[in-house]
């Protein structure tokens, strides 16, 4: 980076470094307390996405994580990506800066579509989700067959909205990075003279500016939620909110030659810098209204409905392949690649998603059974047009021109633009599901569940003037049981069924944009989880999951053959050891495999961009001898990753990553503030965060060292 710019990026870090030592100079002598937590929920409290009501997670026969609104702060997560650095288990997949956020659990891309819920409802990820209104996130690993239908085998993230308080909430969030960029945000809630209405009102501004040379942006967001007490038996609840996003996209590498990784590259590389590139910009929105009535003391039944919509304009200097030797999925030998100028203006998505439930207790056959009845109903909708790559449109496109890696080149936009905007996409898919849990003895409580979707699905090929319509009935079920020798300790083994919808093939494939039919998956997990003593918690998850496998064949066409296996281990424990300091620690381990494919670049190899091991180890101390301060450490450790691309398969290295933080609480004018400071990847170590096969086949290197500071007020 050029010295100015370092300069004038250190300005607003400086500024917020030099408050530090004024806010302590201004502090009142009575400090409110700083909590800093271990990485990981195990035990205590429930989380919706487990789909088992309000059972708590020690009695949950499912792997889950809830990350409330006080450990997301202390982390400084205000994105999904920055919860990477604390949940062992949720990998980056495609997560391309200045787009769409794209993960990974227990080694299967999560559907953008699919798996990604706002209190249950679905969303898509498509957009950046705001955390502004989260109260908290809740990972679910592994199938999720019937606590939401249709979803990818790796899990769900659901983002659980903030409510109206109890007690008034005035607060306002300042912040900083150490590459110019600058944040600020306002939560706002309270509650009428009589109780019953509520609301909660959050707002934020930010200037994006990443690592990446020129990837420059802003981003803007508002929201609000209501809640209405008609009835000491009803309560209504609307919440809405929309966001605001533009960045410039930065694309990722492919191997050099088509079979090695890059060397001698910077993590601030920007291939995405033509003079006619454009920002991303994406608009997304939501409307969410739910219903509940309490029947009787042991019957209550809910209704809810969630609209969520994106707009998008799709812009990119896209780098992909290399021409003059012939390779589809690499760059030339001497760093040359080709660039194609990607456009697709105007694209829409929107789903509606409506649930209707029942829920209750009732003793049959001398056995206490907690019943849930549910339909549910979801609609899709997506709109775009023919997108403009390269030269042409996107159908055997030819390359603007030709760029390289060390010694970057400009090369001509195109004169076209997108066109024949249109209802390319939609699917309908309702549900009906029961659940039964029941306590067979004070011990032991069988789980069974049975999903019942019927899933239809119309795409439109006007280009090929072809239509594809599916529709097909599907039976999910789960079946559970769990053993509680005492009440602090639970053991259990589970069975379930999941069904995502069918991929859909990448660009240069000989079957371009096709979807393939939906596909079930099959999962088997053992568990346990206990809740010792001084606070401390553990958990611990044996599975093996079993899924088709759609990959690019030797003819370069997407297809459907064979079978990925991942089997895994996941381990999470947090606790103090003094009162002054608390440990933490999750870890998962996979073995990944693809088999039964007859193609021999895949048969028996390791599923792409997967580490084998994967942990986070964090430690916070407060100091006695300063009230009010906290120090915080965490290490992060990623295994190498396999990289399996049409025509090479390249063995990506692991790291280890050092992150330190601070937090000081204290009293600016008598105003609550606490102070946060973080560095990440403190030795500025270069490291390949990702291998994505996607679109082919990119690799992302990860963040240098980084430097945030944020200041957090409580009127």
């Amino acid at each position: 980076m050029p010295a100015s710019h370092a300069v004038r990026h250190s300005i607003p870090v400086l500024f917020a470094a030099l408050a530090l030592p004024a806010a302590a100079q201004q502090a009142d002598p009575t400090l409110p307390a700083v909590t800093v937590t271990a990485p990981s929920a195990t035990a205590g409290g429930s989380a919706s996405v487990g789909g088992f009501g309000d059972t708590p997670l020690l009695r949950t026969p499912a792997s889950v994580s809830v990350y409330d609104g006080r450990q997301l702060h202390e982390r400084g997560v205000r994105q999904t990506t920055d919860l990477a650095r604390i949940e062992a288990g949720l990998n980056e997949s495609y997560n391309a800066i200045g787009y769409a956020e794209q993960f990974s659990i227990r080694g299967f891309t999560l559907d953008n579509f699919s798996s990604y819920r706002k209190d249950g409802l679905i969303i898509s990820s498509d957009a950046s989700i705001p955390l502004e209104n989260k109260e908290r996130i809740e990972v679910l690993r592994g199938l999720s067959g019937l606590q939401a239908g249709v979803s990818t085998p790796g899990g769900l993230l659901n983002y659980v909205t903030k409510r109206p308080p109890a007690e008034p909430v005035r607060a306002a969030t300042l912040g900083a990075d150490g590459h110019g960029g600058l944040y600020g945000a306002v939560d706002l809630g309270g509650r009428s003279e009589d109780r019953r209405f509520g609301y909660r009102i959050n707002a934020a501004a930010e200037r994006l500016r990443s690592y990446v040379q020129g990837a420059d942006g802003e981003r803007s967001f508002v929201s609000g939620a209501f809640d209405w007490r008609l009835s000491p038996r009803s309560l209504l609840q609307l919440d809405l909110d929309y966001q605001h996003k533009s960045q410039l996209t930065v694309p990722g590498f492919q191997l050099i030659g088509g079979t090695e990784l890059p060397s001698g590259v910077s993590a601030r590389t920007m291939l995405n810098a033509q003079p006619w590139s454009r920002p991303t910009e994406t608009d997304s929105s939501n409307v969410g209204l739910r219903y509940e009535h309490q029947l009787n003391a042991d019957w209550s039944a809910s209704l809810a409905f969630n609209r969520h919509g994106v707009r998008r304009d799709d812009f990119a200097a896209f780098p992909a392949g290399c021409l003059a030797e012939g390779i589809l999925y690499g760059f030339c030998a001497n760093g040359d690649h080709d660039i194609y100028d990607y456009q697709s203006e105007n694209e829409s998505k929107q789903v509606l998603n409506g649930r209707a439930q029942l829920q209750g207790n009732v003793v049959a056959g001398g056995l206490r059974h907690a019943l849930t009845f549910g339909l549910e109903a979801v609609r899709r909708r997506d709109r775009f047009g023919d997108c403009v790559y390269g030269a042409s449109d996107c159908i055997g496109s030819t390359p603007n021109g030709v760029s390289n890696l060390y010694a970057p080149r400009d090369v001509p936009g195109s004169d076209i633009r997108t066109s024949n905007i249109m209802l390319r996409r939609q699917s309908n898919e309702r549900a009906v599901y029961l659940q039964d849990i029941v306590a067979l003895t004070d011990a032991w409580t069988l789980h069974a569940g049975l999903r019942h979707t019927r899933l239809e699905r119309h795409q439109r090929y006007p280009e090929r003037g072809q239509d594809e319509r599916y529709a097909k009935d599907f039976l999910l079920p789960n079946l559970a049981l769990v053993f509680m020798p005492r009440e602090t300790l639970s053991l259990y083994a589970s069975y379930a069924q999941g069904l995502e919808h069918g991929t859909i093939a990448p660009l240069f494939t000989t079957n371009q944009d096709r979807m393939l039919d939906p596909a079930r998956s099959r999962q088997l997990e053992f568990g346990a989880r206990a809740q010792l003593s001084a606070g401390w918690s553990v958990s611990a998850a044996l599975f093996r999951i079993e899924k088709p496998l759609d990959y690019i064949d030797e003819s370069y066409t997407w297809v459907r053959n064979g079978e990925a296996r991942h089997d895994g281990m996941e381990l999470a424990a947090q606790g103090r050891l003094t009162p002054a300091l608390s440990v933490g620690l999750s870890l998962v381990a996979l073995d990944t495999r693809q088999q039964d494919t007859g193609y021999a670049a895949l048969e028996g190899k390791r599923v792409s961009n997967v580490p084998d091991l994967r942990s986070i180890a964090r430690v916070a101390y407060a100091l006695p001898q300063l009230p009010g301060l906290t120090l915080d450490g965490s290490w992060e450790y990623t295994g190498s990753k396999s990289f399996v691309t049409p025509v090479a398969a390249v063995n990506v290295p692991g790291y280890h990553l050092l992150n330190l933080g601070a937090a000081y609480a204290t009293r600016v004018g008598g105003v609550p503030a606490t102070l946060r400071l973080h560095v990440d990847n403190v030795s500025d170590r270069f490291y390949w965060r990702e291998a994505s096969t996607q679109l082919g086949g990119y690799v992302f290197p990860g963040a240098p060292r980084t430097v945030r500071v944020t200041a957090r007020f409580d009127f």
